[in-house]
């Protein structure tokens, strides 16, 4: 009788410990699959090192610590940056244009040349500054 007793007491498989093996498999599987699809591999075209032809469309105004306004590289007024910048948007009505003013100009400086932006209808406007490295 004793035999049978025994045998009452492991009459049913503890299967905790295989279901822990299956989904300590599962996860190192995934783990697998998502690490070996990065994307696909791709022989990209090298670029000429010839300068291009084609000029850059993105016109630069300038704001010196002092005041002083520059289109691109040419020293301007604010009635010329006006009339300078009218012409290039009737040829190109979505012209970009990026702002770098000093970082000691008068904030007055910068809001008039952001009025005068507004005023012919200029709206892709960059502000430029420096990156931080940390």
């Amino acid at each position: 009788m004793r035999y049978e007793e025994e045998l009452d007491n492991y009459d049913e498989i503890n299967v905790t410990s295989m279901l822990d093996l299956a989904y300590v498999l599962l996860i190192v599987f995934i783990i697998m699959t998502t690490a070996a699809v990065q994307g696909v591999t791709v022989n990209l075209p090298k670029a000429s090192d010839a300068p291009s032809l084609a000029k850059p469309k993105t016109k630069a105004i300038t704001i010196t610590a002092d005041g002083t306004l520059f289109l691109d590289t040419f020293p301007v007024t604010m009635e010329q940056l006006e009339s300078t910048l009218q012409q290039y948007r009737a040829a190109d009505p979505s012209l970009p244009i990026v702002i770098k003013g000093d970082a000691s100009v008068q904030y007055q400086s910068v809001v008039d040349v952001l009025a005068m932006l507004g005023r012919i209808d200029i709206t892709q406007i960059g502000l430029v500054t420096q990156n931080l490295v940390k």
